[in-house]
């Protein structure tokens, strides 16, 4: 157990992001130091080689004055002063054969070929870089033509540029070491800060699987992205939690609701079998049944629609339907029911209004709207159909002189099963508003409710004349 948890460490995200931030610095570092240091090596070879032609220079300038004696003396002299350990000098005729040098005890080589062969040749300066036998550090050395007859060749040791490249590659080892440590420090703990954000959604979503659904992550302002990863999760819980009291009131309403048919059916039967003694009781009683089987088909059908309807995959035929037409045609079939309820229909319908819908679900809408207008319309009251077309859009008005919604009510009326208190006393189950919502998002509409207690209700819905362009400016959300 304990070996896998030291395993999961090194799984941890935590610890990859260190590892990635170190290993990116440290080759960042590494690139750094190797450019830096062909520079520096280069600048040192670069000031070296100055220093050798500004010898070459004075000397040049003493031959040239056929002055041999101070030559001996002014390159013997320079030996001596820089060490004759360090500095070489040698005065070669064209041929390359010796005129005279300095100490050359610890100096055993001589004039390189190829230089000499390059000097002939019309070079001015030829600079060679080699190892001396019996000499730990390297040489460099300079060839120079003075005039027609003499070749000056100095060589001087690099072990100062050696020595101070070795302190410089110590140095930055350490410096590499120490800031690869800090690195290390620095990228857990940032990395450590990162994700603090996330092992707070994470133990949000244990809390939540144990079944603590109040949960929520604290927006901490740990940065954008985690800030809004926090808000998404809630806004995920939100769903979830609303989704979770949904199912649970739902499932109590369908039992409520199922459970009020299947007793009126077992009473029916019960009655019958106790007291029917004609044929005609029996089949009153299958008829009763059967329209009760019809009430929970009808009902379940439509909980079916809404849920296909809701969740995108309710299939729409799509067609050029005349709205106003139906309207009419709405307007005539519940006339009827109106009259005999005392209520009187009045219509300003636009002509000639068409929209691109499935005609189907379009007189359901319309006809479970004005069947709930009409159901809650008291005697001698109106209901007002009204239909306009505005910017690409139809406009249809449901209005009545109804009991009215109460304003605490008004956000809840198109859940399934919702029933205001006031209308419980009426026929109905509750699905047909939520039926009309979902037909009218299903077509990329919207609909809406304003009402007043005992003055009535008006629901607007706006539906696209084009069915098409309201789903790409859906998409576009």
């Amino acid at each position: 157990m304990q070996l896998r948890s030291r395993f999961g460490f090194f799984n941890t995200l935590s610890f990859k992001l260190t590892l990635w931030y170190a290993t990116i610095f440290f080759v960042s570092i590494l690139a750094g130091f190797f450019i830096f240091s062909l520079l520096l090596t280069s600048k040192l070879h670069k000031d070296l080689d100055e220093n050798l032609k500004n010898e070459a220079k004075e000397i040049a300038l003493l031959i040239e004055r056929r002055d041999i004696h101070k030559v001996r003396l002014a390159m013997t002299l320079e030996a001596e002063s820089e060490g004759v350990e360090k500095i070489f000098i040698r005065l070669l005729n064209i041929n390359g054969e010796t005129i005279f040098s300095t100490d050359s005890t610890n100096w055993k080589t001589g004039p390189g070929r190829r230089a000499l062969n390059i000097i002939k040749d019309g070079s001015e300066y030829v600079f060679e870089t080699i190892s001396v036998p019996g000499r730990q550090d390297k040489v460099r050395i300079l060839y120079k033509l003075i005039g027609e007859d003499y070749i000056l060749q100095i060589m001087i040791s690099m072990s100062s540029i050696t020595r101070f490249l070795d302190v410089f590659r110590q140095l930055f080892l350490f410096i590499m070491g120490f800031m690869l440590l800090v690195s290390a420090v620095t990228g857990w703990f940032m990395a450590r800060r990162a994700l603090i954000g996330v092992e707070e959604v994470t133990e949000t979503a244990i809390q939540v699987t144990d079944g603590l659904f109040d949960k929520r992550v604290k927006i901490k302002g740990h940065g954008e992205e985690l800030d809004r990863l926090a808000t998404t999760f809630n806004t995920m819980l939100e769903k979830l939690h609303t989704l979770i009291t949904d199912i649970k009131e739902i499932s109590d309403n369908i039992a409520h609701d199922l459970r009020s048919p299947i007793t009126r059916m077992r009473g029916i039967a019960e009655t019958t079998l106790m007291t029917a003694g004609e044929n005609h009781e029996y089949e009153a009683m299958a008829g009763s049944i059967i329209e009760e089987c019809d009430n929970l088909l009808t009902m379940i059908n439509t909980m079916l629609e809404i849920s296909e309807a809701e969740a995108g995959v309710s299939k729409l035929h799509l067609t050029d339907v005349d709205l106003s037409k139906i309207l009419n045609e709405a307007c005539e079939l519940f006339q009827p029911i109106a009259e005999d309820r005392g209520i009187r229909i009045i219509q300003e319908i636009e002509p000639g209004t068409s929209i691109n819908a499935d005609r189907g679900k379009v007189q359901r809408l319309v006809a479970n709207l004005l069947d709930n207008a009409l159901k809650y319309t008291p005697e001698n009251g109106t209901v007002t159909i009204i239909l306009k077309s505005d910017q690409n859009e139809a406009i249809l008005y449901v209005k009545d002189t109804g009991i009215g919604i109460a304003e605490e009510d008004i956000p809840k009326i198109f859940n399934r099963f919702y029933r205001c208190d006031r209308s419980r006393s009426l026929q109905g189950i509750g699905l047909g508003l939520s039926l009309a919502k979902a037909f009218v998002q299903l077509h990329h509409g919207s609909i809406s409710v304003s009402s007043e207690p005992d003055r009535g209700s008006t629901f607007i819905v706006k539906l696209p004349q084009m069915y098409t362009q309201a789903y790409q400016a859906y998409k576009s959300l």
